[in-house]
C-alpha cells in the first residue's frame, strides 16, 4: 500500500510541476518549493524584483489546479473590509430591510496579495485569520473559507518609500518564504521569446483541489523517526541565543529566533520531499533542503548583525 501511495503522490506531483515549467521559465526550485508548501496547507511569501514572474507563477499554479483565484493588489488606501468583505444594507423581496454580509476577494481557493507590503499594518493584519484559521469573521458572523485555501503574497525587497514592513506575527503566518532569482542568460532568452509571441503560454487543467488535499493527506501519514524529530527540535532552539546550546553566531547576530511554527513547517514539508524522493520515511537531508525557506523569516537579526551585513540565510547555514 505504501508503494501505491508514493507513486500516486509522485505521478500527481510531477503532471503539475511540469505544467507549471512549461510557462514558467527557469524557475524549477521555485515551483517545488510553492507546490510543496500548498501540498502541505501553508501560505508563501515570494520576494524579488519586479517583472521575475511572481504574479504570473501563481496564475499558472491556479490554472493548473482550476483553484479558484483571487487577485487583491495592496495600495497604501486598501481597507481591511476590501479584503475580507463588508456588512450592507439589502432588501428582501417584501422591502423589509436587513444586513447581509458582501464576501471580499479573500473568499477564493487560491489568493495572491501583490506587493502585501505597500498596505498598512491595519489591512496586512486583516489577513491573519484567514491565514491562519481559514476564517473570516464579518460582523458578529464567522465564515469558513472554501478547502484548499492558500495565501500567495508578493514583495519587491528592493523599494521601501511607501512601503510597511511586515509585521512578525504575519511573517510568522506564512510557511515559506521564499526568495525569487533573476534568470540565467538562456532562460532569459527563453522568458522573451515566449512572451512576446503571439500566443503567451497559459497553463491546462491537469489536476484539481480535491487531488492536493487527498495529496496533504498522504503526506501525513508519513512517519518522522524520534532522532530526525529531535534535530528539528534542535535546529529550531538552536536559533534563539539565549538558548544554552546556540552557536555563537546565533548569540552575536540574532536578536530572537524561530516560533515554533517553524518545526511544524519543516516537519509537514520535508514528508513531501521524502515522498518526491520514493521513501515512506524522513531523512536528515530532506530537513536540510526546506530549513532555509521554513526559517529565513522567522529569525530576526539585532543591530550589531544588521550593520555586519549579515542575512538570517548565513545564520541557518552554520546552523546546518
Amino acid at each position: 500500500m505504501q508503494e501505491a501511495y508514493i507513486q500516486q503522490f509522485k505521478e500527481n506531483f510531477t503532471k503539475i510541476e511540469t505544467e507549471v515549467a512549461n510557462v514558467i521559465i527557469g524557475q524549477k526550485e521555485l515551483i517545488r518549493h510553492v507546490l510543496t508548501a500548498m501540498i502541505a496547507g501553508g501560505n508563501v511569501l515570494l520576494e524579488g524584483m519586479p517583472g521575475l514572474g511572481k504574479t504570473q507563477l501563481v496564475k499558472a499554479i491556479s490554472q493548473a489546479v482550476a483553484l479558484d483565484f483571487s487577485r487583491i493588489q495592496f495600495t497604501p488606501d486598501l481597507m481591511p473590509a476590501d479584503v475580507t468583505g463588508t456588512t450592507v444594507m439589502s432588501q428582501d423581496e417584501n422591502g423589509k430591510s436587513f444586513f447581509a454580509f458582501r464576501k471580499g476577494p479573500i473568499f477564493a481557493n487560491l489568493v495572491l496579495a501583490d506587493e502585501i507590503n505597500r498596505a498598512t499594518p491595519k489591512t496586512q493584519s486583516a489577513l491573519l485569520e484567514a491565514m491562519q484559521e481559514h476564517t473570516v469573521t464579518g460582523g458578529s458572523q464567522t465564515y469558513r473559507l472554501e478547502e484548499p485555501f492558500f495565501v500567495l503574497a508578493t514583495q519587491n525587497p528592493l523599494e521601501t518609500e511607501g512601503t510597511y514592513p511586515l509585521p512578525e506575527a504575519q511573517m510568522d503566518r506564512f510557511l515559506f518564504k521564499l526568495n525569487v532569482a533573476f534568470p540565467s542568460k538562456k532562460d532569459l532568452m527563453e522568458i522573451v521569446r515566449t512572451t512576446t509571441s503571439s500566443t503567451p503560454p497559459t497553463a491546462t487543467q491537469v489536476s484539481d483541489g480535491q487531488t492536493l488535499l487527498q495529496m496533504r493527506q498522504i503526506a501525513e501519514m508519513v512517519p518522522v523517526a524520534e532522532p530526525v524529530m529531535e534535530y528539528i527540535m534542535d535546529l529550531v532552539l538552536q536559533t534563539h541565543p539565549e538558548y544554552e546550546n546556540a552557536p555563537d553566531q546565533v548569540k552575536r547576530y540574532v536578536r530572537y529566533g524561530a516560533s515554533p511554527r517553524a518545526a511544524q513547517a519543516i516537519s509537514k514539508v520535508a514528508r513531501i520531499f521524502a515522498l518526491l524522493d520514493g521513501r515512506y520515511h524522513v531523512s536528515y537531508e530532506d530537513v536540510k533542503r526546506v530549513a532555509a525557506p521554513a526559517l529565513r523569516h522567522r529569525v530576526f537579526l539585532n543591530f550589531e548583525g544588521l550593520a555586519d551585513g549579515k542575512t538570517a540565510d548565513e545564520i541557518i547555514e552554520a546552523l546546518l
